[in-house]
């Protein structure tokens, strides 16, 4: 019903639109054109009577003979022929006025007053037709605009009524029910029975929100096995380091950055001393031991920036960004400070002492391959230097020395 009428009323809109669109074609076609040649006229007569009134006072005779060229030119315009009133007022106005300038005795000056009311007198009806004729225009699109408005008005109001009932329709049989399964919803207990939906079409909402429910449940183991996965790609299981490739990656960041802004930066390689001899002696669960001791006090002794990881074995690899050689040999020889402060308490109550060696190099502005063969170069020379110590690697072998 609300679409018929809706229908109708364009329709009726669309038919005063065509009436408003032929009246301003008329408009711009026939009447503004008409009232302009109308004008035109008026004010050509209104030249025809100055012009007239020039040949009659103007005493030279050059000046009457130009005054008089201008009056056979007006009343020659092809526009003064197409109405009649016009032309035969003309060639009555340019006989007087040619015979008056050939005769010797002085013009007859009430007939050309008369002649002069006669003009003045068309020229104002000319005008005033134009007037009249785009005055019953505008009354015509002024009415059809009047009766647009009306309908247009009514169709507002047929749209208000209908969002208010389709507002209506919408909070009884959508907004309502959705408010009874909300206080469904959270008046739900695991101790008590499920309260009953009122109708079969609340019921299937029910089933969607339960689906809901299943679809988020699935959705947060997916994101659980997703940071399971990752983490065991990334992080050493033992230790909970970041593995070779993971720390490859962190310190191929952190070098770019380094050689981006043109601060210092040191790698290094951490082996664990005599690991093979305490797997022989104690067993591998003791040398799993030793490794999480070693990763723990790394953890707790290394700054926020710096970057640590598990290389395979007992080998552990180091990036200390922001850090020059020299500040990286003292934080190396805290590490091994607090590692020997650490012991491990074996079952039988006796104390394995763990130590470590540390190799490390200038990375700054070298590449992450070079800097890291270097720290292990430096790193044999800790072993070969009595392990337990720090060996820092020079340009040269000879600038090599330990630091315990």
């Amino acid at each position: 019903m609300f679409a018929l009428i809706a229908v109708s009323l364009v329709a009726l809109l669309a038919v005063d639109l065509r009436l408003v669109t032929g009246v301003v074609m008329r408009l711009h076609d026939e009447t503004v054109p008409w009232t302009v040649e109308r004008q035109r006229l008026a004010r050509n007569l209104e030249e025809l009577r100055m012009g007239g009134q020039r040949v009659l006072t103007v005493s030279e005779r050059p000046a009457r003979n130009d005054a008089l060229l201008v009056v056979r030119i007006l009343a020659a315009h092809p526009g003064m022929s197409e109405d009649p009133r016009t032309a035969s007022l003309a060639k009555e106005v340019e006989a007087f006025l040619t015979n008056s300038a050939a005769s010797a005795d002085p013009p007859d000056m009430k007939v050309w007053d008369e002649l002069s009311r006669r003009l003045r007198l068309l020229a104002d009806d000319l005008s005033v037709e134009g007037g009249q004729r785009v005055s019953v225009e505008l009354d015509r699109m002024s009415e059809a605009v009047e009766q647009t408005r009306y309908k247009l008005l009514l169709n507002v109001v047929l749209v208000a009524v209908f969002v208010a009932s389709f507002l209506f329709i919408l909070r009884r049989y959508l907004i309502q029910p959705l408010q009874r399964i909300h206080r469904v919803l959270i008046s739900l207990d695991g101790r008590g029975a499920l309260p009953l939906l009122s109708s079969s079409s609340m019921a299937e909402i029910h089933a969607v929100e339960e689906a809901i429910v299943r679809f988020d449940a699935t959705l947060r183991e997916n994101e659980e096995v997703r940071l399971k996965l990752e983490r065991l790609a990334t992080t050493d299981g033992l230790t909970g380091l970041p593995n070779r490739r993971h720390f490859l990656g962190q310190a191929a960041e952190e070098m770019a950055r380094a050689r981006r802004y043109g601060r210092p930066i040191t790698v290094g390689i951490a082996d664990l001393d005599h690991f093979k001899q305490v797997n022989d002696r104690f067993g591998h669960a003791v040398g799993d031991q030793v490794l999480q001791r070693f990763a723990a006090v790394v953890q707790e002794t290394l700054r926020e920036t710096d970057r640590v990881g598990r290389f395979g074995g007992e080998e552990f690899a180091f990036i200390f960004p922001e850090t020059t050689p020299d500040e990286a040999l003292r934080l190396a020889g805290r590490l091994r400070q607090r590692l020997g402060a650490s012991p491990l308490v074996l079952p039988d109550d006796s104390i394995l002492a763990v130590t470590v060696s540390f190799g490390l190099a200038d990375a700054t502005g070298r590449g992450l391959e070079e800097s890291l063969a270097r720290a292990d170069a430096a790193l044999y020379q800790a072993k070969g230097g009595g392990r337990d110590c720090s060996v820092l690697a020079a340009e040269s072998a000879s600038d090599i020395s330990p630091q315990p």
